[in-house]
């Protein structure tokens, strides 16, 4: 079913499971960059994945985007996740940082300029991408729709502990923030801010 026909309340457990999480599988390719984008978790659920990414070769470069400063936290999510990433064994000479961002679609928009700066965008044929498992259609969606599309990606979801494939139903919480994620993408295709995409969620 294309997204831009989905209803939020008609759809069961089974079925917002498929539109999140269905085909958001890592194929194990290599890219010419890791791209993580903040949250106000990221440091602890996403960028282990990354560093982990970066240390088996997957990528030479890792490129960090948030401008949202969390509270209790000293900076912005960017030098959050570089500062912790020095700190995980990244050489400051990798890490590629965009700092203004303050929400998935400027995290994709305002690292175009940074990728263009340090690769030349006709140069980038992969990235690979590091998110919360539940929020990568999303962002796989807003990369598609707003960067040029020679580039592929290799999702890499990060386990977050309560919204994973298999059991982000357990728990309020988990069910709330899924809920949430389904009506935002929902919403941002219907208003053509992402392309539409066919997921088999029947």
């Amino acid at each position: 079913m294309l997204i831009s026909d989905m209803k939020i309340e008609n759809l069961s457990t089974e079925q917002m499971t498929k539109l999140l999480y269905a085909g958001i599988r890592d194929d194990n390719k290599n890219g010419d960059c890791i791209f993580v984008p903040g949250s106000s978790k990221a440091v602890k659920y996403r960028l282990p994945t990354a560093v982990q990414l970066y240390k088996q070769g997957r990528a030479n470069k890792l490129l960090v985007s948030g401008g949202v400063t969390w509270e209790g936290q000293p900076y912005p999510e960017a030098i959050m996740l570089k500062n912790t990433a020095i700190s995980m064994g990244i050489p400051e000479s990798a890490i590629l940082v965009e700092n203004q961002s303050l929400h998935t679609k400027e995290n994709v928009l305002a690292s175009l300029l940074v990728l263009e700066r340090e690769f030349y965008l006709h140069t980038i044929s992969r990235l690979v991408v590091v998110s919360s498992h539940y929020h990568m259609r999303r962002l796989y969606l807003t990369l598609k729709t707003y960067f040029p599309n020679w580039i592929n990606y290799t999702l890499c979801p990060a386990n977050d502990t309560i919204t994973t494939e298999t059991n982000w139903y357990l728990t309020d919480a988990g069910r709330a923030r899924v809920k949430a994620e389904c009506e935002k993408l929902i919403r941002y295709v219907q208003l053509g801010a992402l392309q539409d995409e066919d997921i088999p969620i029947d």
